[in-house]
């Protein structure tokens, strides 16, 4: 049986790099390259990867935003993040966007090829510097943000309009003011300000340019 990835990353040096190894397992075909989150989640499905290598921080739609975005299309996706962050607040928020394994950029390829094999079975996969992602990353007793609410309050953090936001991920305005309101319940927030000052403090919005 022959696994199918899609490879989606801004570096071109790294797609060519990993599609080069990849394609030389008989068990693997690189469906496509792309570099950016909002192409992936356009072209994912006529693509129709089993696995795709997905980076965390692009422009425009960022890696969490196209990793939700695709499981609610197609939800036996398997998203495996690259990425050179190695926080264990990043990997939790990657997990909780329905991600089935992360590995860090430096790694060798040989262990992506892992990691993939590994996914394909239905198991999750972590890298060796991804393994604080299974210790309990929160402890201030704030009630724990849905995958969507996370991606929704990057957007706002951002300087996103309801309406922008709700183009981006493809919701409705009502949809987005209803996450927006229990984001702002569930945080203690009151005001957009305070929401973008939490996303800065917490490194939602490393890697962002904001």
């Amino acid at each position: 049986m022959t696994t199918r990835i899609l490879i989606v990353d801004d570096h071109p040096m790294v797609t060519e790099g990993i599609q080069s190894i990849l394609e030389t397992y008989d068990d693997i075909t690189v469906v496509g390259c792309l570099n950016n989150g909002q192409d992936a989640v356009d072209q994912f499905e006529g693509l129709n990867p089993d696995v795709v290598l997905m980076d965390l921080n692009m422009p425009g739609l960022s890696g969490l935003a196209a990793t939700e975005i695709m499981l609610e299309k197609r939800p036996d996706t398997r998203i495996l993040i690259l990425s050179m962050h190695d926080s264990a607040e990043y990997i939790a928020t990657a997990l909780r966007h329905g991600a089935k394994g992360y590995v860090l950029k430096d790694v060798p390829t040989e262990e992506i090829k892992t990691a993939i094999d590994t996914v394909m079975t239905g198991a999750q996969y972590f890298c060796n510097g991804a393994a604080t992602a299974l210790e309990p990353t929160t402890s201030d007793g704030r009630e724990t943000l849905t995958g969507r609410e996370q991606t929704v309050l990057l957007e706002l953090a951002m300087g996103k309009s309801n309406k922008e936001v709700a183009i981006n991920l493809d919701i409705s305005v009502r949809t987005v003011e209803t996450h927006r309101k229990n984001i702002k319940r569930k945080l203690g927030i009151n005001s957009t300000a305070g929401l973008t000052r939490y996303a800065l403090e917490h490194g939602v919005l490393q890697g962002t340019g904001v």
